[in-house]
C-alpha cells in the first residue's frame, strides 16, 4: 500500500467516524428540541457546526485525493459506502429535526393566539344594549 492509498484509507475512516459522530449530534439536538432546552440546544448547534465544517474541510480533501488516485481499493470502497450510508442517515436526522422545530414553532403561535384571545376576553365589556363589546375599555372616560 502506498502513502497515498493509506492517507487516503485514514481521511475516509475519519470521515466515517466523523460522520457518526454527527448522527450521534443530530440525535442529541432532537431530544433537546423536544425537551425545549434552549442554552443546552445552542451549544450543541456551536458543536455541530464546528463538526459540520470539518466534515466539509476533509470531503474536499478526501476528493481530491480520490480524484488522484487511479483506483479505489476494496477497503476505501467500503469506506465510502459506510460514509454516503452515514450521510443519508443524517440528511433523514436534519429533516426529522427541522419538524421537530416547524412543529413547535406552530405550537408556540397557537399558544400566543389563546393567550391574546384571553387578554381580549379580559378587556370585553358591554354597550348601551348590553351586547358585549371588546377593547374599548376605559375609552370614553374623561377626567
Amino acid at each position: 500500500m502506498t502513502e497515498q492509498e493509506s492517507n487516503l484509507t485514514q481521511a475516509l475512516t475519519t470521515q466515517v467516524e466523523q460522520l457518526s459522530t454527527l448522527v450521534v449530534l443530530l440525535e442529541k439536538e432532537l431530544q433537546l428540541i423536544s425537551s425545549r432546552e434552549p442554552e443546552t440546544l445552542m451549544n450543541l448547534l456551536d458543536e455541530k457546526a464546528s463538526l459540520l465544517e470539518s466534515i466539509q474541510q476533509l470531503d474536499s480533501e478526501t476528493e481530491r485525493m480520490i480524484n488522484a488516485s487511479d483506483a479505489l481499493s476494496v477497503e476505501d470502497e467500503a469506506l465510502v459506502e459506510k460514509a454516503k450510508s452515514l450521510l443519508e442517515d443524517c440528511k433523514y436526522r436534519t429533516q426529522i429535526n427541522q419538524k421537530a422545530v416547524e412543529q413547535g414553532q406552530l405550537r408556540l403561535t397557537h399558544l400566543r393566539n389563546l393567550m391574546m384571545e384571553v387578554r381580549a376576553k379580559e378587556s370585553l365589556t358591554y354597550d348601551k344594549k348590553g351586547k358585549p363589546k371588546g377593547g374599548t375599555l376605559g375609552s370614553g372616560i374623561s377626567a
